[in-house]
């Protein structure tokens, strides 16, 4: 985290990492200066069109390491939730009022990598356009950096006001919404929808100093900060500040495929009985089983869609993790890609999540935007990297703060299904929101 101080003053920093323990918390990645920037998805039928040829300058031979880091070069960025426009037909209602990109991927040519399993870090590289001296020119400046005494340092231990968010949907409101979907379920047509909402608060500050309490407040399996410039409107910093405990996609370069879906929730307990009082009753609650293994039937068909018939599998179906503040049910599907198939084509079948969507997803969606009063921004889209020799990793944008400018504002929700509670549900919400809000300093209060 400190090595990352020396590389602030650099354009589209960004930072991967794992802050707590877990299955795929091995390697934590910073890069800055990007060679290029991607804003806008490709014209036509495949909006990551010219995200392959931009990723295609890099050089992609494989290492053949096996204590290498996985990603070495390549995109890195975000894709919002509403880039599913492009992917599926979904009315146009809710409000957009965040000015920022569809998707952001910028291409790095070098990498900072941790592992976490040894303790040893790596600087890694590849080359653009085959301009083998350009790298090297780069990478003795990331060396310099490394190596400088006297870095700038962030005090994140400062204190400012107490940021207070305001929710846009208030607890009347909310329950309505889940009441809404609830009658959607029972007209046939859905099973399941994940309602969220937004809580805000002006915000034209810096936001790396917020990003380093969250990281060590709320640690998480996929932590991330990523820098998006300044604000067109105002000048202020515009960047993603995550949290988030779920992975959305991970591929290998020879073409595995995993996806861990997150449903079902319960909050800590205050002590460790009640906490394993919660625990079983999640592990018990018919509904949240059943909320989870729908989820599952979805993501399956996502991944079917471009894996070998037969090779998809669930090895692990709705087994408990925690994080600081709640406590989830948590799946594992895997498969095999279809050869000629990349991970552009496994984003374009999957995205948005089907986890925090719905089920059936399209239908979901649809229902959702008549429900949600302002678009979803980065909020439920994926962040991550996509490497030159094809394999990715990405998470799912939850528990993230988005500094857009103006303000900064945190989405939760949940799964909603015929078995829910409108007060439960908004109850779920608070909670969730709890975890990121106390880990800045800050608080929920009513409108």
């Amino acid at each position: 985290m400190d090595v990352a101080e020396r590389f602030r003053d650099l354009d589209g920093l960004a930072l991967l990492e794992s802050a707590r323990p877990g299955r795929n918390a091995r390697w934590s990645y910073l890069t800055a200066d990007p060679v290029a920037v991607l804003e806008t998805p490709g014209e036509g039928p495949d909006p990551f069109a010219t995200a392959r040829r931009v990723l295609a300058r890099l050089a992609g031979d494989e290492t053949a390491d096996p204590d290498a880091p996985r990603f070495t070069g390549g995109l890195v960025g975000f894709l919002g939730y509403d880039l599913g426009r492009r992917l599926e037909v979904i009315p146009t209602l809710a409000h957009a009022d965040q000015e920022l990109p569809l998707l952001r991927l910028a291409l790095h040519d070098w990498v900072l990598a941790w592992d976490r399993r040894n303790g040893a870090a790596w600087l890694a590289g590849r080359a653009v356009d085959e301009r083998i001296g350009r790298l090297d020119r780069r990478l003795a400046d990331v060396l310099a950096r490394i190596r400088d005494p006297h870095p700038a340092m962030t005090d994140a231990s400062a204190s400012g006001p107490v940021l207070e968010f305001r929710s846009g949907l208030d607890r009347p409101a909310y329950e309505r919404g889940v009441e809404a979907v609830r009658q959607s379920i029972a007209s046939g047509e859905l099973y399941q929808a994940n309602l969220t909402r937004r809580l805000e608060t002006p915000f034209r500050g810096d936001p790396w100093p917020l990003y380093r309490r969250l990281r060590t407040g709320d640690p998480s399996l996929f932590s991330a900060f990523l820098d998006l410039g300044r604000s067109p409107v105002s000048g202020a910093t515009r960047a993603l500040l995550s949290a988030s405990p779920e992975p959305f996609l991970s591929v290998t370069h020879d073409g595995r495929i995993a996806t861990d879906p997150i449903k079902g929730t319960r909050p800590r307990g205050r002590d460790r009985a009640e906490d394993r009082s919660l625990a079983c009753e999640l592990l018990a609650s018919a509904k949240d089983r059943a909320e989870n293994v729908m989820i599952v039937d979805v993501l399956r068909n996502d991944l079917g869609r471009v894996c070998v018939p037969g090779t998809v599998r669930v090895p692990r179906l709705c087994r408990l993790e925690r994080t600081a503040t709640v406590q989830h049910l948590v799946s594992t599907v895997t498969g095999r890609l279809r050869p000629g198939v990349d991970a552009f084509t496994v984003l374009a079948a999957s995205f948005p999540g089907g986890s925090i969507t719905g089920a059936p997803k399209i239908r979901a969606m649809q229902v959702l935007e008549g429900l949600e009063p302002v678009r979803r921004g980065p909020y439920t889209g994926a962040a991550g990297w996509i490497g030159a020799d094809g394999a990715m990793q990405t998470s799912i944008l939850i528990r993230t703060f988005v500094a857009d400018g103006q303000r900064l504002t945190l989405h939760v929700g949940g799964g909603i299904t015929w078995r829910s509670d409108p007060a439960a549900e908004w109850d779920e919400t608070v909670a969730k929101a709890r975890g990121p809000l106390t880990a800045i300093g800050a608080r929920e209060v009513s409108a």
